[in-house]
């Protein structure tokens, strides 16, 4: 029982349904770039590089015709799918930048938000004490020098 009771504390700490929350939507937002990629960008690349949907470009490793969808090329046998690799690369890309831009946003809002300035420490009450002793030692160390000269 005493094991369930620590997976109950361990499962229930912030950090573990922070991480959690941040897998699910990091999920959603693949899916979202994904999508962008996909159905936003590749399909102007594509007419760019002569109309052809970019995630069929392919080089055919056991003689298949290079007319055939890539999924008719991989039947006929192996193939190297560059233009899949190449949209999962651009996803990646993508990706990245946007979650970059997110965290220097993010930074640069915490910089410029004014920070509280932290209220003093109180000096604990035997510290205060121990600094006047030492203070009134100081004084008398001084009286008795003077006296000295």
């Amino acid at each position: 029982m005493a094991m369930m009771q620590e997976f109950k504390e361990f499962a229930m700490k912030g950090n573990v349904v922070d991480l959690a929350v941040g897998v699910i939507i990091g999920g959603a937002f693949g899916k979202i770039v994904d999508s962008l990629v996909q159905d936003v960008i590749m399909p102007p690349i594509g007419r760019i590089f002569g109309g052809l949907d970019f995630a069929n470009y392919y080089l055919p490793l056991n003689g298949q015709a290079t007319s055939m969808t890539l999924v008719e090329a991989k039947k006929a046998g192996a193939v190297l799918a560059y233009g899949n690799f190449l949209t999962i690369l651009l996803n990646f890309i993508i990706l990245a930048f946007i979650i970059f831009q997110m965290v220097r946003l993010m930074n640069k809002a915490r910089r410029s938000a004014p920070a509280a300035p932290a209220p003093e420490p109180v000096t604990p009450e035997d510290i205060v004490l121990l600094r006047e002793i030492r203070d009134s030692l100081q004084k008398g160390a001084q009286k008795n020098n003077d006296l000295a000269q």
